[in-house]
């Protein structure tokens, strides 16, 4: 149990997370990860892809974070220029949860065409980055996933997860991602160890 959930002190109080959600369906977890580091004490900033906004509303997250969810680096609906910059310093750590393929490969590449990659090249390796991955189990396999896992590892960036268990087109394996729960108690390792 937490040390916030206990009575306890908060083991995360005032400590500054950065929370990026990309486009899987394990996104729907994240207003109970948003939760869970709140009641460890944490700020929680948060950053949603375009993608994840199709699986979890920015409402949702708003709610649970007390703060405005921040979305798009361009165009209509835009954050401030350099907010980027503002954020990565803010952070003092970037957790992305759920990581999609997508996102490992991009972040393995250093691109940087949203808020959310320009945010993480920005801050890292400054502010450690914690990735909580979450795709199919063909995916998290696939000869390329792995090479991008290794190159980020190399790099210093650390995994929570995925987690062997049931996926979401009922089909069975790795690739889910960690339940809320563990992920902050990663972050508190991270954090306040």
């Amino acid at each position: 149990m937490s040390g916030g959930a206990a009575g306890g002190s908060p083991r995360l109080a005032g400590r500054r997370v950065l929370l990026g959600v990309t486009g899987g369906i394990a996104a729907y977890k994240t207003p109970t990860l948003v939760r869970r580091l709140r009641e460890e004490g944490a700020e929680v900033e948060v950053i949603l892809t375009r993608g994840a906004a199709e699986f979890v509303t920015p409402l949702a997250l708003e709610t649970v974070a007390g703060r405005p969810v921040r979305q798009a680096l361009l165009g209509p609906g835009r954050e401030p220029a350099l907010e980027h910059l503002r954020l990565a310093r803010w952070a003092e750590l970037v957790l992305v949860a759920p990581a999609t393929a997508h996102f490992l490969a991009k972040a393995a590449a250093g691109l940087a065409d949203d808020l959310l990659d320009t945010v993480l090249l920005a801050a890292f390796p400054a502010a450690p980055l914690l990735v909580a991955p979450a795709m199919n189990s063909r995916m998290w396999s696939h000869p390329i996933t792995r090479r991008n896992v290794a190159l980020l590892r190399e790099l210093g960036v650390r995994f929570v997860g995925p987690e062997t268990g049931r996926l979401a087109e009922e089909e069975s394996g790795v690739g889910r991602m960690s339940e809320p729960e563990r992920i902050v108690e990663e972050v508190v390792r991270l954090l306040a160890g």
